[in-house]
C-alpha cells in the first residue's frame, strides 16, 4: 500500500507542565474529575432529580447544551458524508467489497459479544442475586420487527418529527424537532445513488456537498474543541440525578453488564487488532477521545462527529471509506447495547421470574442480537433491543421494568463501547483491504485529539487528512 509523504512538524518547543495542560486527554480526564466533586457538591447541598438547585442546574445546562451542540451537527454531517462517500467510491474499484466485508465484521464482533453476553448470565446469576422490593417501572418505547420495517420509509425529506408536551400544571405546550437517523440514510444513499446514476449534469451538486462537508467538518472541529467543558457539566449533572445508590438492589446485574463491557473492550477488541497486525497502544490512543466523550454523552450519534474524525485522523481510515462505515455504525453496529445487555438482561428477566430457557432460546438471543440490532436505529437503543429481545423469546415485557432505574448508569458504558466498536471495524476492514494509511496509523499522538494536527484550526490539518489511498493495490 502506497501512502502519502508527510510535511515535517516543526519541533514541539512545549514544556513539560504546559504540555500536560494542553493534552486533549488530560482535559478530558480532568473535567470527569471536576465534574464528579460538582456532582458531589450538588448532592451534598440537597440537590436531587426532582428538586435541583443552582449548582445542579447550571450542570445540566451546560451538559445538555453541548449534546444539543453535537447533535444539531448530526443531520447535516450524515447527509453529506453519504453522499460525498457515494460519490467517492465510484473511484474505489472494490466498493461493493468493503461495505460487504464491513456488514460481515459488525456481525463478527456482535457475535462474541452476545456469547461473553449469556456466558456471563449464566455465570453470575444476576436475576436469581437480585434485591427484592424491585420497583417495576413503565417501558417508555417497545422495540418490534415492524417498528424497523416502519422505519425504514422517510417521512420528509431528512426524517424530522415534531413532538409536543403539554406541562400538566401549567398548561403550557413545548414542541421539539427530533430526527430518525435511520432515515436519513436511507435518504442520502438514494440522493447519492441518484447523483452517481445523472452522471456530468450531478457533477455541480456533489461538488458542492463535498464543500459543505468540509464547512460542516470545521464546525464540528469547533465543538470537539470544548469537549471537556461539556464533560464537565454532563457527568456533574449524571451524579446528581442517578447517584450511585441505585446500584444497590441491581448490583450483580450491574457488575455482570460492566464486566462483559470491560471483556469486549479490553480482551476482544485488543486481539482482534493485534492478530490483523495492528498496534493495540495506537489503537487505544486513537480513538480514545471518542470513548471518553461517548462514555459521558451516551449518545453514539452524538458523539458521531467525533468518532468520525478520528477513524480518519487518528486510525488512518481513507475519508471516502470512513464517511459510510462510521454513520452506518452509529446505528447499526452496538456491541453494548444491542449484544451484551440484551443477552445478560434477557437471562436476567428469566431468572427473576423463574423462568427455565430452553436451547433454542439461548440462540435466538444470539441470533436477534447480531441481526437486530438495526431495529434500534433512530430509537432509544438498549430499552427497544431488550423489548424486542424478551418479545422474541415470549419473556414477560414487566422485566424491563425492572431494569429502567439504573440504565442511565449502564448506558455510559455500553455507549463507550458501542463507539469503540464503530471506530474498530472500518479500521480492520482498511487494514485487511490494504487501504489503511498505516503511516498515520503509528504517527505519535503527542497529546493531541489527532495525530496529524498541530494544535491549530488550519485548513491544511484538513487538507493533510484528504490524502489518504482509497483504492487497495
Amino acid at each position: 500500500m502506497s501512502t502519502t509523504a508527510r510535511a515535517a512538524k516543526a519541533p514541539d518547543t512545549r514544556g513539560p507542565v504546559r504540555k500536560l495542560l494542553t493534552s486533549f486527554g488530560f482535559q478530558i480526564i480532568a473535567a470527569l474529575v471536576l465534574g464528579i466533586v460538582a456532582g458531589l457538591v450538588a448532592r451534598n447541598l440537597g440537590a436531587t432529580a426532582e428538586a435541583p438547585n443552582g449548582l445542579s442546574a447550571t450542570l445540566d445546562t451546560i451538559g445538555g447544551s453541548y449534546v444539543t451542540l453535537l447533535r444539531a451537527a448530526v443531520i447535516p454531517l450524515i447527509f453529506t458524508a453519504i453522499v460525498a462517500s457515494i460519490s467517492n467510491l465510484r473511484r474505489v474499484q472494490n466498493a461493493a467489497r468493503l461495505a460487504g466485508q464491513t456488514l460481515l465484521w459488525f456481525a463478527y464482533t456482535a457475535f462474541i459479544a452476545v456469547v461473553i453476553g449469556i456466558g456471563l448470565g449464566l455465570i453470575i446469576q444476576p436475576g436469581s442475586r437480585a434485591g427484592e422490593g424491585l420497583q417495576e417501572g413503565d417501558p417508555y418505547t417497545v422495540g418490534t420487527w415492524w417498528n424497523f420495517l416502519t422505519g425504514l420509509i422517510p417521512q420528509n425529506f431528512l426524517g424530522l418529527t415534531v413532538s409536543t408536551s403539554v406541562d400538566a400544571e401549567s398548561g403550557s405546550a413545548t414542541s421539539s424537532i427530533g430526527f430518525n437517523v435511520l432515515q436519513i440514510i436511507v435518504v442520502a444513499v438514494a440522493v447519492g445513488i441518484a447523483a452517481l446514476k445523472a452522471g456530468k449534469k450531478a457533477e455541480p451538486f456533489l461538488a458542492f456537498t463535498e464543500s459543505l462537508l468540509k464547512v460542516i467538518q470545521r464546525v464540528l472541529w469547533w465543538i470537539i474543541r470544548i469537549a471537556p467543558l461539556g464533560t464537565f457539566g454532563l457527568i456533574g449533572a449524571a451524579v446528581v440525578k442517578y447517584g450511585w445508590e441505585k446500584l444497590a438492589s441491581l448490583g450483580w446485574f450491574a457488575i455482570a453488564i460492566y464486566i462483559g463491557l470491560a471483556l469486549v473492550l479490553f480482551v476482544v477488541y485488543p486481539i482482534i487488532v493485534k492478530t490483523n497486525g495492528l498496534s493495540i497502544r495506537q489503537y487505544f490512543s486513537g480513538v480514545w477521545p471518542a470513548v471518553q466523550l461517548a462514555f459521558v454523552s451516551r449518545s453514539s450519534i452524538g458523539t458521531l462527529p467525533l468518532t468520525e474524525r478520528v477513524t480518519e485522523r487518528n486510525l488512518g481510515v481513507p475519508r471516502s471509506y470512513a464517511s459510510f462505515a462510521v454513520p452506518l455504525g452509529a446505528t447499526t453496529k452496538m456491541d453494548g447495547c444491542a449484544a451484551i445487555y440484551p443477552a445478560i438482561a434477557a437471562i436476567f428477566v428469566a431468572q427473576f421470574f423463574g423462568i427455565q430457557l430452553e436451547w433454542w432460546q439461548y440462540i435466538m438471543i444470539i441470533v436477534v442480537s447480531v441481526v437486530g440490532s438495526a431495529a434500534t436505529a433512530g430509537t432509544t437503543g438498549a430499552i427497544v433491543m431488550l423489548t424486542l429481545t424478551l418479545s422474541t423469546l415470549g419473556l414477560p415485557l414487566a422485566g424491563v421494568g425492572l431494569l429502567i432505574a439504573i440504565d442511565p448508569i449502564l448506558d455510559m458504558g455500553r455507549t463507550a463501547v458501542n463507539v469503540a466498536g464503530q471506530a474498530l471495524v472500518p479500521t480492520i476492514v482498511a487494514k485487511r483491504e490494504g487501504i489503511l494509511d498505516e503511516e498515520l496509523y503509528n504517527a505519535p499522538r503527542e497529546g493531541l485529539p489527532f495525530a496529524d494536527d498541530s494544535g491549530d484550526d488550519s485548513p491544511e490539518a484538513d487538507a493533510a487528512s484528504d490524502k489518504q489511498p482509497v483504492a487497495a493495490n
